[in-house]
């Protein structure tokens, strides 16, 4: 992935709060920076309030990246998708994340918690973060990517 900034936003609802806390962990390892907008346990909570966090972030540039785990991980990319400078791509596994990151330069990975094991989720952080962007046809591709009036 090429960015510039070395602090990744990190977005989880209770259903997705253990496996984000155990990113955050593989982050701090890789060197990478953390910026934590919830949730902060398990207890029952909404996916769209911590998914609109990080999407002011990455909106208002305070960070380039994300990270973001709800139960299928479908509710976290509808919400983050409604921002216009974000690209939040779904991965259930190492070859989908290597290829939102070489063809769709998504800006967020968001990964399905009820889906993936702890493994899976770091190798999928993984994936997602050392692959880079492609660009050349993939770039004309995103180009074409606007809201819809």
């Amino acid at each position: 992935m090429n960015f510039t900034n070395t602090t990744i936003g990190l977005a989880s609802d209770h259903a997705g709060f253990e496996l984000k806390e155990l990113i955050k962990k593989h982050l701090g390892q890789r060197g990478f920076n953390c910026m934590d907008f919830g949730a902060a346990s398990t207890e029952r909570n909404d996916y769209t309030d911590y998914a609109h966090a990080l999407g002011e972030a990455i909106a208002n540039r305070e960070i380039e990246l994300g990270i973001a785990l709800c139960g299928t991980g479908n509710g976290m990319a509808m919400t983050l998708n409604k921002y216009p400078s974000i690209r939040a791509g779904l991965a259930w596994n190492v070859d989908v994340a290597k290829l939102i990151s070489a063809h769709n330069k998504a800006n967020i990975l968001v990964i399905p918690a009820r889906f993936v094991t702890q493994n899976e989720a770091t190798r999928i952080v993984d994936a997602y973060l050392d692959t880079p962007f492609e660009g050349g046809r993939h770039q004309e591709r995103i180009n074409k990517i606007m809201p819809v009036t």
